[in-house]
C-alpha cells in the first residue's frame, strides 16, 4: 500500500505539474508519450493506441505492474485497439470493431482481456459484462531489458501475426489470426468473370497458398501474354517460380533467363539477383 501510494502521489504530481506548465503557455515532454502504431493485416489493418511508461530503475513486474491484477497495459487511459475484421486472438474469437485490451499479469503468465469499454480511463470504468474476450498467453524472459513499455507486430503474414508486448524482461506474445481464405478466392472468382481478369494477382496468391500449380501456371502464363506485360521481368520470374514449385525444372530455367535479360534492360539488380538464385537453386 505504501508503495501503491507513493506512486500514486508521483502520478498525482507529474499531472499537477504538466497541468501548471500548460496554464503558464509551457509546452513540456509527455512523462509516459502515447504511441499509435498501425499495421496493414489480412484484409484490413489492426490499430493500437497505448501510452509508454519508462522503468526508470523501478521494480516492474509483480510491483509497479502487480500480479494478479488487472492492468492497463501502458499508462493514461487504457489502450485501444482496432480491427479491421473479424480476427481470433490466441484462437479466441474477436468480431472486427474497437475496444480496449487489458491484462492480469501472474509469473506464470499473462491473461489478455478484450473489452468494450472505451471510455474507460485505465481500469476505472471496467466492467467484467463488458469483456469480449479472455484468454492466456505464455510469457518470455528478455535477455536484456526493454526500457519503455512497447507494443509491437512482429512475423507478419497473409492472415497471421505476433502481437509482441514487453516490458523490462518480459515478452508477452499473442497470435493474431485471420480466415481471409474463402473471402479471397471469391474475390479472385468474381473477377475473373469481369473483362479485366487479375491472371498475376491469382496466381500468385494460387502460389504462396499451395493450390493448383497447374492453374496458377494458366493464369501467369496469361499475364505475361498481355501486351502491356511484354518486359514485365517481375511476371515471368513469378512464372519460373511456378514453373519450378510445377517440377518443371528445364522450363523455370528458361524462364528465369528471360526474366534476368529483361531485368538487366531495365537496370533492375534485384531481380537478377532474385532469378539467379532461383536457377541455382533448381
Amino acid at each position: 500500500m505504501k508503495q501503491l501510494s507513493a506512486f500514486l502521489s508521483g502520478v498525482a504530481l507529474c499531472v499537477m505539474t504538466a497541468a501548471a506548465a500548460q496554464a503558464q503557455g509551457i509546452k513540456m515532454p509527455a512523462p509516459s508519450p502515447t504511441q499509435t502504431i498501425k499495421q496493414d493485416f489480412a484484409l484490413s489493418s489492426v490499430e493500437v493506441t497505448y501510452s509508454r511508461p519508462l522503468a526508470k530503475g523501478r521494480v516492474i513486474m509483480g510491483d509497479l505492474v502487480p500480479y494478479g491484477k488487472l492492468w492497463r497495459m501502458g499508462a493514461n487511459a487504457a489502450t485501444k485497439i482496432k480491427f479491421g475484421e473479424d480476427v481470433k486472438l490466441n484462437g479466441t474469437p474477436v468480431p472486427a470493431g474497437e475496444y480496449v485490451m487489458y491484462g492480469v499479469p501472474s509469473p506464470e503468465g499473462w491473461e489478455i482481456v478484450i473489452n468494450k469499454g472505451l471510455k474507460n480511463w485505465g481500469i476505472d470504468g471496467y466492467k467484467k459484462e463488458e469483456d469480449v474476450a479472455r484468454f492466456k498467453t505464455e510469457t518470455q524472459e528478455l535477455p536484456f531489458p526493454i526500457q519503455s513499455f512497447m507494443i509491437l507486430f512482429e512475423n507478419v503474414r497473409p492472415d497471421a501475426m505476433t502481437m509482441m508486448i514487453s516490458w523490462d524482461r518480459i515478452l508477452i506474445p499473442v497470435e493474431i489470426t485471420a480466415d481471409i481464405d474463402g473471402k479471397v478466392m471469391a474475390s479472385i472468382d468474381e473477377a475473373m468473370k469481369t473483362e479485366k481478369k487479375p491472371y498475376f494477382s491469382a496466381a500468385v496468391y494460387y502460389y504462396e497458398t499451395n493450390r493448383d500449380m497447374k492453374t496458377a501456371l494458366d493464369y501467369i502464363t496469361k499475364a505475361s501474354e498481355q501486351p502491356e506485360n511484354a518486359k514485365a521481368f517481375w511476371i515471368l520470374h513469378w512464372k519460373a517460380k511456378i514453373q519450378a514449385k510445377s517440377g518443371d525444372k528445364a522450363a523455370a530455367k528458361t524462364t528465369a533467363e528471360k526474366s534476368i535479360a529483361l531485368a538487366k534492360e531495365a537496370n533492375n539488380a534485384d531481380y537478377v539477383a532474385l532469378n539467379e538464385k532461383l536457377i541455382a537453386s533448381l
